[in-house]
């Protein structure tokens, strides 16, 4: 793991969250699990594993996924790439989540991240934009990826930061979880906050947690930094402006500050402005 942080490997694994349904982003989830949905023309679940697999998470003994909700879909794609949690019945939360790998985790401090979490640094790559979490880590405080918050209105935060899709959790939190519903805000962040024990990790990057059609079109058009990212197999005989345009799609109209799915479908007379495109006719606004 040269570069990554001097953390005991045998001592942290990894965890990242995909079991949610994403009822703020339907309908674009009734059709594929919100860690699936594809951001730059990369799925987000991978753009996760991805990313701690840069620090050295990799393969089943050391990084897990949970799946709940279309679940069958998660487990096909992560294949042994990761030990899978498949929950029974709905979702267990962020806590019951974690709480439901307490034996695979097994007395070892736990990375978790939120797939849906769309992280960009422009002086580092995934990986190195996180280290910072496991950075002389001794074990026994909680830390937090958060971003400061430039609203002095805005309430819910952790020591003037908002959440930025990373955790990590030592142990001794973590054997105190159930397998039952519950969120880590309250099981875990805020009674280690109000131990003194709740370290915030600055994020200088972009964050954006993609939970609405807005957030999950604005973290494609950072992806694509400004300009059109245009998958080598789709087809485009019209205009593509600010898109970004996946795998076997067809593009004859215009897509315009737009993302057109995997094979999807523009015909020549539309003309897509701040959209999400499935199939030959499903257009999500982004407003």
């Amino acid at each position: 793991m040269t570069g990554s942080p001097a953390v005991d490997p045998d001592q942290v694994c990894a965890l990242i969250l995909a079991a949610g349904e994403g009822q703020r982003l339907r309908p674009l989830t009734t059709v594929r699990p919100k860690a699936l949905c594809p951001v730059g023309n990369v799925p987000l679940l991978d753009r996760a594993l991805r990313r701690v697999g840069a620090l050295g998470f990799v393969g089943p003994a050391r990084v897990a996924v949970n799946a709940c909700y279309l679940g069958e879909q998660v487990v096909a794609h992560v294949g042994d790439r990761a030990h899978l949690s498949v929950e029974p019945g709905s979702p267990l939360g962020t806590s019951g989540g974690v709480g439901r790998l307490r034996s695979w985790i097994d007395g070892r401090g736990v990375l978790v991240g939120n797939a849906d979490g769309y992280l960009a640094r422009p002086d580092a790559p995934p990986g190195a934009d996180i280290a910072a979490l496991l950075d002389g880590w001794a074990g026994d405080t909680v830390r937090l990826l958060g971003q400061r918050l430039t609203d002095p209105t805005e309430t819910g935060g952790f020591a003037g930061h908002r959440f930025a899709g990373f955790s990590l959790l030592p142990w001794r939190y973590v054997s105190r979880l159930s397998a039952e519903f519950g969120n880590l805000v309250r099981t875990v962040w805020r009674p280690a906050e109000a131990a003194g024990e709740l370290e915030v990790v600055t994020f200088e990057g972009t964050y954006l947690d993609t939970g609405t059609p807005r957030d999950y079109l604005a973290a494609n058009l950072h992806a694509a930094g400004g300009a059109s990212l245009v998958d080598p197999t789709a087809t485009v005989t019209g205009v593509v402006d600010r898109a970004v345009i996946g795998a076997g799609a067809m593009v004859h109209g215009s897509a315009v500050r737009s993302v057109v799915w995997p094979d999807a479908q523009v015909a020549a007379d539309e003309q897509l402005t701040d959209v999400i495109r499935l199939g030959a006719d499903l257009t999500v606004p982004a407003g």
